[in-house]
């Protein structure tokens, strides 16, 4: 397979113009609440013109969700490092853990929090999320996913279980007396999917 050629000069100049603008709304988000920020703000913060910001995002809303698009990035490079011969579940499991102990990843996913209005957009990242990695799922394994549900339900096992440790580690459900930490949490969240996952993947417990 030929190697994919390197980003030129103004793909990479896009790029860095699309996470200023994206880090510049998580930062004015997270500091004055979502509907004290304007758009035309954000874009001074990025020192580019208001109308450049709507070359790259529909909404402020889309800007600040893609601040945290990082994770996605973490999830699957992690997953995709890891041996192919290692089982789904623990790549995966390694994988979670990667993206919980992310520098900043934290301070991403509380300055998100409470904001009806960005659900909408951070599904739509979830979603995109669980596609590419289902589609790891399916080059580790060689599986159809047009006849098998294993690579869809195991994307979507880890995508959601990262989603549950966070809330349950954040209070959502009230205080956990275990006081567990993040990648313990992650732990947990993977073992009770695993029998699982593995059952139907044929693979004994």
């Amino acid at each position: 397979m030929a190697e994919q050629a390197a980003p030129g000069r103004r793909e990479r100049k896009k790029a860095a113009t699309r996470a200023a603008l994206a880090g510049a709304a998580l930062r004015l988000c997270s500091a004055r609440g979502l509907d004290a920020v304007t758009v035309e703000q954000i874009a001074d913060a990025a020192d580019v013109a208001p109308r450049t910001f709507f070359n790259y995002f529909t909404s402020k809303e889309e800007a600040v969700v893609a601040a945290n698009e990082s994770a996605a990035d973490t999830l699957l490079t992690a997953f995709t490092a890891r041996p192919d011969d290692e089982p789904v579940t623990e790549s995966l499991r390694h994988a979670l853990r990667a993206v919980v102990t992310d520098p900043g990843y934290l301070d991403r996913v509380q300055a998100l929090r409470g904001h009806p209005t960005i659900g909408a957009h951070q599904l739509a990242v979830f979603a995109a999320q669980e596609r590419a990695l289902a589609e790891a799922v399916v080059t580790r394994t060689g599986s159809d996913p047009a006849r098998d549900l294993y690579p869809t339900l195991a994307a979507a096992a880890a995508v959601t279980g990262l989603r549950v440790a966070v809330q349950h580690w954040l209070g959502d459900h009230g205080v956990d007396p275990r006081s567990p930490t993040l990648p313990q949490l992650v732990d947990e969240v993977m073992a009770v999917f695993d029998a699982g996952l593995r059952a139907l993947a044929g693979v004994p417990a």
